[in-house]
């Protein structure tokens, strides 16, 4: 199962040259750029990991993506994100989301019914990824 979370979700991967561009035109438009990370990527999961500080100050598109290889690099198993904020209206608002890493083996999740008092029926989300592996190992390259 593919995770379709942010922009571009639904597209092929981005390459490298197509994420440079992408950075360009958030620092064009004025935007701080972060990335995160996860192994959690439930739909509720909102807050990820921060991979070092928002780049607030740098307007070099090459040096944000040698950040983004970095983490690459430290969490090859991970979910990462770029996002963009913007700050123009006082506070800092995420404008732009998009996942630049995905795990090798995505296992999804499921949805889970459960029969309430009356004839009320609840439906949750779980990841197949929680249930058998603690956080920090759901995608270690055994699987």
């Amino acid at each position: 199962m593919r995770l379709t979370q942010g922009t571009f979700s639904f597209l092929p991967d981005l390459t490298d040259v197509q994420i440079g561009r992408q950075i360009d035109h958030c620092l064009q438009k004025g935007w701080a750029l972060g990335i995160e990370y996860t192994d959690d990527p439930h739909p509720r999961n909102t807050y990820w990991d921060m991979f070092g500080n928002p780049m607030f100050d740098i307007s070099d598109s090459a040096a944000i993506l040698m950040e983004v290889n970095a983490c690459r690099k430290t969490f090859p198993n991970h979910y990462i994100r770029l996002i963009a904020f913007d700050s123009s209206h006082g506070t800092e608002s995420v404008v732009l989301s998009f996942i630049v890493n995905r795990p090798k083996h995505e296992p999804g999740f499921r949805l889970v019914r459960s029969e309430q008092a009356g004839r009320t029926v609840r439906y949750s989300i779980e990841s197949y990824a929680t249930q058998s592996r603690p956080e920090g190992t759901r995608y270690s390259a055994d699987t």
